[in-house]
């Protein structure tokens, strides 16, 4: 395009030892971090309290505080620079799930399954019984047995309906099809209840892609045994553990990282508005270093599960087939 032979760019390039001899920009950008301010976003990022975590939950929780440090972005690109930054494993993509369902508040959108805790004996299992509401992402009853059996869910989905004080009749109860979930009892249970019932379809578990991402996070928790549990009292003190942070400590990030009990009770409007008013005085004091809008701290509204490829506005539960 230039008319320029190869030959002779290479030439260019060779002569006086071939070095670049540009000078560079001869002034620093406005909005640069100063010295001081990059050497905060290290200590921060390394102290013993957030350098186990990602800038994605050490924002948030700063925010919470009503401090401001650095943003996101910011917080990532200072860590790169240092070498501090390494690439993290990439999420699978979201298949179409049947039996499109939709919750707009807690008690409208269940989920649960029923996953392996290794015991002591070589091939014996004790079983995890776990019960999400897939609005909260909170963990809302759990009980660990000897077996698999429709009789534990059965009497399990009764005690929690009690507990929780769900409308029944509003609520989607969401599983795979194993025995347990498609057995007499369960099914008799559920339709006393008035409780509408959902399954995955045979063999695909990404139907069920609540239950399962709860279940990878138990067993990839630092503290979970890497060697069997002594017994079940010692599997049921760990799950309860688990559950506590979880539910009270743990910012989800697929709910704008707040807990699941600060979400499921409401408490979380309060402190997303708290984190834009955050944002919002931030943005003040140094306005040239936003180029658009502040991060949305706006609580999300709708939770899908298995959403129509078709539909991408879903008006309410659905019963299943």
């Amino acid at each position: 395009m230039l008319g320029l032979d190869p030959r002779t760019v290479q030439r260019w390039r060779a002569q006086q030892g071939g070095s670049d001899h540009r000078r560079g920009p001869r002034t620093s950008p406005a909005n640069k971090l100063s010295d001081e301010e990059r050497a905060r976003v290290i200590e921060v990022a390394n102290s013993p309290e957030f350098r186990d975590i990602s800038p994605k939950q050490i924002v948030p929780i700063l925010a919470d505080r009503r401090k401001y440090v650095a943003s996101e972005s910011t917080f990532y690109r200072v860590l790169r620079a240092e070498g501090q930054q390494k690439h993290r494993e990439t999420s699978r993509r979201p298949m179409v799930r049947p039996h499109a369902q939709m919750a707009t508040a807690p008690g409208q959108v269940w989920s649960w399954d029923i996953t392996y805790l290794q015991a002591g004996v070589r091939g014996t299992f004790y079983y995890l019984y776990l019960f999400v509401d897939i609005w909260s992402r909170k963990i809302v009853g759990w009980e660990v047995h000897n077996e698999e059996s429709m009789d534990h869910a059965a009497v399990l989905v009764r005690r929690l309906a009690r507990k929780e004080g769900i409308d029944a009749d509003k609520l989607v109860l969401h599983s795979d099809n194993g025995g347990p979930m498609k057995g007499a009892t369960m099914k008799a249970t559920l339709d006393a209840l008035g409780i509408t019932a959902s399954y995955s379809r045979p063999h695909v578990s990404d139907d069920n892609p609540y239950s399962e991402a709860l279940f990878r996070t138990l067993k990839y928790r630092p503290e979970f045994p890497r060697k069997a549990f002594d017994d079940i009292t010692q599997a049921r003190a760990w799950v309860a553990a688990f559950v506590d942070w979880y539910n009270l400590e743990h910012r989800h990030s697929a709910i704008n990282y707040v807990t699941p009990e600060q979400r499921y009770s409401g408490g979380h409007l309060k402190l997303l508005k708290g984190r834009a008013d955050v944002y919002a005085a931030a943005r003040q004091l140094h306005p040239n270093r936003w180029t658009g809008p502040t991060r949305s701290w706006t609580p999300l509204k709708e939770v899908h599960l298995n959403p129509d490829r078709a539909n991408t506005t879903i008006h309410g539960p659905r019963r299943a087939a």
